[in-house]
């Protein structure tokens, strides 16, 4: 074989590889992609494979917001949490390329007329070089824009161009999916939400009380460290456990006097007629468990709760949960025929109860909530009224510092242990 044979033979091989490596590179973005439903975490998945893969030092993907006429970016690689990215829809490298549809490749970005320095002192970022996409969707419509910036070794290359147009084509679909996934998310949030608040408004006895149960069984989460799948899965029980008191006669539900035997077992069969209700709404397999948590929120680990008289075990523990958080609502909200009950007789009843009514490691991890979160809580239909630096003091106390401070007596409390928990107090005691 001549020599001019072997070194075209050895070319080609070398592309082979090279569109092999590319054809690997694309099935991984494929594979990674398909698997998050989240657009947050999927966009800053996306751009984390994309930087890796190019050789860049940050990347970002711009949604197109149409009616705002407006490019934006709510999670970015080098953005601080929480902090977003927002810029009219024509401006910039970005927006040229979102009106245009060009793919724009700059070696140097200060001396390229569009480029919009902006972002770069909003962030604290020096641009280099960079590479901008457009993102289509299946109708070839403009989505959003993908931007590459600072590559290690030198400007982009045309291969680089060719790759990245090649994941923009992935990223468009899983972006589409994730969007559309998002918005079945709000539908049915915005439904469950009607829901707790129809039944909120019509029990004007315990108005909020569905809202505050769920916020209580939320904090109790994060005290035990419950993954994100489960807190969903007990807000929307949360939201929904007294929605059986819909099939309960309004005669008997807002009844002043006392109630008679039968109407007592009117009552008792609410949670019975919420699992009925949810059994009959479809929810997601992550969130299958919901009616029967919402349903056993009155049973009791002894076995003597209802409707069921399960106990221990045989109670999800989402149940055990909210019955804790049901409770505890029930004797710290204020009624039209009383104010809340003092703290040390509500905390004395859950401690007689514990191990009863109540599963002990709810009762332990409740006591670990920062009495701040408890006020915003407690306080959720006043929350304008609340002093913003005295809540966040005591967010650095938990439950179980009031309640043994509370025990000790002020006076034998050091001066900051007072301080605190007087606001406390002024708080709970609404002298505010």
């Amino acid at each position: 074989m001549s020599s001019v044979n072997q070194i075209d033979l050895m070319e080609k091989l070398h592309r082979l590889e090279e569109e092999n490596a590319r054809l690997q590179v694309l099935l991984h973005i494929a594979q990674s992609l398909q698997e998050e439903l989240s657009l947050d975490k999927l966009l800053l998945k996306m751009m984390e494979e994309v930087a890796q893969i190019l050789h860049a030092d940050r990347c970002s993907v711009f949604l197109l917001d149409e009616e705002a006429n407006e490019l934006w970016s709510i999670v970015a690689m080098g953005l601080k949490k929480g902090q977003q990215i927002r810029f009219p829809a024509d401006k910039g490298i970005a927006g040229y390329v979102a009106q245009t549809g060009e793919i724009l490749n700059i070696p140097d970005a200060y001396k390229d007329p569009r480029f919009n320095p902006d972002i770069d002192k909003k962030t604290g970022y020096r641009t280099r070089c960079m590479l901008t996409m457009p993102l289509r969707n299946k109708l070839h419509d403009i989505i959003g824009v993908f931007q590459v910036l600072n590559k290690t070794d030198g400007p982009f290359t045309k291969q680089d161009e060719e790759l990245l147009e090649a994941i923009s084509q992935i990223a468009a679909t899983a972006i589409e999916n994730a969007q559309l996934y998002e918005d079945q998310v709000k539908s049915f949030n915005s439904f469950i939400e009607t829901l707790s608040t129809t039944l909120d408004a019509r029990d004007y006895i315990t108005a909020g009380h569905s809202r505050r149960v769920t916020l209580y069984t939320l904090a109790l989460s994060d005290a035990l460290g419950l993954d994100e799948d489960t807190r969903e899965e007990l807000r929307y029980a949360a939201l929904l456990h007294d929605i059986g008191k819909l099939g309960i006669p309004e005669s008997v539900l807002f009844k002043a006097g006392k109630l008679t035997e039968e109407e007592y077992a009117l009552i008792k069969s609410h949670p019975q007629i919420t699992r009925e209700i949810l059994s009959k709404i479809y929810f997601h397999k992550k969130l299958r468990n919901v009616p029967e948590i919402a349903a056993t929120h009155h049973e009791r680990i002894d076995g003597r709760g209802y409707p069921s008289g399960l106990k221990n075990g045989e109670i999800p523990f989402g149940g055990r949960m909210l019955c804790l958080a049901d409770v505890f609502d029930a004797l710290t909200s204020r009624r039209q025929y009383r104010d809340r009950e003092p703290l040390e007789k509500v905390w004395q009843l859950i401690e007689k109860e514990t191990g009863t009514a109540f599963d002990p490691r709810c009762v332990q991890a409740f006591q670990l909530i920062p009495a701040g979160r408890l006020i915003e809580i407690m306080e959720q239909e006043r929350l304008q009224e609340l002093d913003e630096e005295e809540i966040e003091k005591l967010y650095t106390v938990p439950l179980k510092s009031i309640l043994e401070w509370k025990r000790d007596g002020a006076e034998n409390l050091a001066p900051a242990e007072r301080e605190l928990l007087a606001l406390f107090d002024k708080y709970y005691e609404r002298r505010y």
